[in-house]
This record gives structure tokens, C-alpha cells and sequence, in this order.
């Protein structure tokens, strides 16, 4: 696997953007320089996120969100498997 993450990425199973393996190793989101936790889907080469809007749902009962744009940097927050077991060999 790569060390750079997609450039787009969500975490709704429903979405074309949604891959399980990536989130599982971890996502990291820098939005306008603040870290953040509460990230639905970014696209980085667009410059946006996806928030949830509060605890607010549509009529199927999936969370409505917010778009917000400025600069997105993602990165993983664990390395790629067998990536951590060529370094622990050195």
C-alpha cells in the first residue's frame, strides 16, 4: 500500500468514496491548519470537507452534512502493512 491516501474519502459505506482498508489504518485531517476528528469526506484536489451538522438526520436516517471549503491536507495515521517490519530488522 501506499504511504499517500486517496485524494478523496469517505467513511459512509454508501458512498463510491468509501474504502474500509484505508479507514482502518487511520486518517488524518488538517482543514484551514486545525486538526480535526469530525471529518465525513474530503477531497483535497477540490479543498473541502463533509461535517456532520449536529445530531440532525434526513428521512432514511443518515446524518445531514455540511460542505466546507479551504485547504485539506489527509495524511495515515499508521503505516502501511509491512512497511514497520523492514525498519524493525535495521
Amino acid at each position: 500500500m501506499s504511504d499517500t491516501p486517496p485524494d478523496r474519502l469517505s467513511v459512509n459505506p454508501k458512498s463510491p468514496h468509501f474504502n474500509a482498508e484505508l479507514l482502518q489504518r487511520g486518517i488524518g485531517i488538517r482543514f484551514k491548519g486545525n486538526e480535526r476528528r469530525d471529518v465525513e469526506e474530503y477531497s483535497i484536489s477540490e479543498g473541502w470537507i463533509r461535517v456532520q451538522l449536529g445530531k440532525k438526520t434526513d428521512r432514511k436516517g443518515d446524518p445531514l452534512t455540511i460542505k466546507l471549503n479551504g485547504p485539506v491536507e489527509a495524511w495515515f495515521e499508521s503505516a502501511a502493512d509491512g512497511a514497520g517490519e523492514a525498519s524493525e530488522e535495521i
